[in-house]
């Protein structure tokens, strides 16, 4: 009965952060983040959630990516794994883009290894 109560406010929790409000002090950070990341790596929408201090609210980072249009790298934000996680010509471009940075791919996959972003607190503005 204990994780049937448990499961039902982390479920209430998630539902929360999906339906989170646009902050601009939040989209400020994350726009800090990704700015961060530097050509020839890449970093999951998880990691750029919690490095701007905002972590599970990774969605809101998808959602600011697809406002920002080519204001951001968008191309150096990707799914956990190294999946690119848009479809059709917008995944062909992001792919396009971070080759011609030099990021390489396996399986379809970034090598994360070789090409993940690791973020440093201290140089994150705040």
């Amino acid at each position: 009965m204990a994780g049937g109560k448990r499961g039902s406010r982390v479920g209430a929790v998630v539902r929360r952060l999906r339906k989170a409000p646009a902050s601009a002090r939040r989209d400020a950070a994350f726009a800090a983040a990704i700015r961060q990341i530097p050509p020839g790596k890449v970093a999951t929408y998880g990691q750029v959630a919690a490095a701007a201090g905002y972590p599970l609210h990774h969605r809101q980072v998808v959602q600011l990516l697809r406002r920002s249009g080519d204001a951001l790298p968008w191309q150096r934000v990707v799914g956990a794994g190294g999946v690119i996680r848009l479809r059709r010509e917008m995944a062909h471009e992001q792919r396009l883009r971070l080759e011609m940075e030099g990021v390489c791919f396996r399986a379809g996959r970034v090598v994360m290894a070789d090409h993940q972003h690791q973020f440093r607190a201290w140089e994150l503005p705040r």
